[in-house]
This record gives structure tokens, C-alpha cells and sequence, in this order.
């Protein structure tokens, strides 16, 4: 039986989102299954509109499906995405792990893997805390946080993160994620699903 994974998160200007989308292939090219989930978007319309940006990137990710509870229940895997906010979670996010007490009360959160990536606009803009405030909610699930640690120095001592996977957007400068943060995801989805195959197993 394949693995499955889940890749849930929220991205207003896309940095994020191009995270999501490689985890997505790194796990598939692993052998996993994949589906990939941006959240609801809780900001009001003229807010979106107010920023060329998040409009573009609204219009551009419209299609892509929005993550449900039946995403957490499927997965083996979940990696969880989010920009930081005041060095904390997007609300966008929290707000869908906070509607997650049904499985919650089931015992459908636990034993699953999860890891998290981040994005932020500068380099020291609380990525970190965002990452450690993911996990908040992980130890609440009983789930089994696969941290990238240094588990591989080639690509871990390069990006500096053992916390996950982070990216400095640069503002307005606009810096996609590039070969550094892609060699980091491509790492953690692939650890990710290795583990998830021996629990599985």
C-alpha cells in the first residue's frame, strides 16, 4: 500500500504555495500518493483585491481544491504550510486545524507523520516560532513530528533549518523558492514518507 500525503496550506502571494506544489512532487517521486490542498481564504474580497499580488495569485490558484477533514483522515503524511504572521501561523490555517475536533475526538489525528514549511519576508522574520507553533497543534493530535533535523548535512547545513523547511521572500524584492528551498523540500517530503512506509509497515 502507497503512502499518502496530504500537503495542506496557505499561501496569499504564492511563495507558499510554490513550497506546497514541490513537497507535493518530492513526495510523489517517492512513491507516495499526493494530494495537495490550499485552505479557505478568510480575508475579505476588497482585501485580496487591495494587493496586485494576492489578487494575481487568488486568480491563479482558483481551481486548486480546498483541504476538508476527509484530506487529514486519508493521509499517512501531512505536511502543513503557512506564511508567517507576527512570527505565528496564518490564521487562514489555524482556523482549519481548529475545525479538526471531530476527528480529534476519534483518535483519526494521531500516528500520522507531520512536518511543516514556512515563508517569510525577511530573514529573521519568525520562522522558527511559526514552525514550533505549527507543532502546537501536531502534540495535541498525538501526531509524529519528522523534523528534517541535519539528517542530511549536504542540503541541512546549506539551508540552516532543522525545523522544517523556510524561505525569505525578500519583500519587495519577490524571490521565489529556488534550488536551496527546493533541495530542503524535496528532502523532507522524501524522509517523510520513508518513515511513514516502516510505521505502515
Amino acid at each position: 500500500m502507497p503512502v499518502n500525503v496530504a500537503v495542506i496550506y496557505y499561501s496569499s502571494t504564492g511563495h507558499v504555495a510554490h513550497m506546497a506544489q514541490r513537497a507535493g512532487q518530492a513526495a510523489q517521486a517517492a512513491g507516495a500518493e499526493v494530494r495537495v490542498r490550499k485552505v479557505h481564504e478568510l480575508a475579505p474580497e476588497e482585501a485580496v483585491r487591495s494587493n496586485a499580488g494576492w489578487a494575481a495569485h487568488a486568480e491563479a490558484t482558483k481551481d486548486v481544491p480546498e483541504a476538508t477533514a476527509d484530506d487529514m483522515d486519508w493521509a499517512d503524511v501531512v505536511l502543513l504550510g503557512s506564511p508567517t504572521r507576527y512570527g505565528n501561523v496564518a490564521a487562514q490555517l489555524k482556523q482549519f486545524l481548529d475545525t479538526l475536533g471531530g476527528l480529534w475526538a476519534q483518535g483519526k489525528l494521531a500516528d500520522k507523520v507531520y512536518a511543516g514549511f514556512t515563508s517569510t519576508q525577511t530573514k529573521h522574520g519568525g520562522q522558527e516560532s511559526t514552525l514550533l507553533a505549527l507543532y502546537n497543534s501536531v502534540y495535541h493530535f498525538g501526531g509524529i513530528i519528522v523534523p528534517p533535523g541535519y539528517t542530511d548535512p549536504a542540503v541541512k547545513f546549506n539551508d540552516g533549518n532543522p525545523y522544517g523547511v523556510s524561505h525569505v521572500s525578500g519583500g519587495a524584492n519577490d524571490i521565489d523558492p529556488g534550488e536551496e528551498e527546493h533541495a530542503a523540500l524535496d528532502h523532507m517530503a522524501t524522509r517523510c514518507v520513508r518513515v511513514a512506509e516502516r510505521l505502515k509497515g
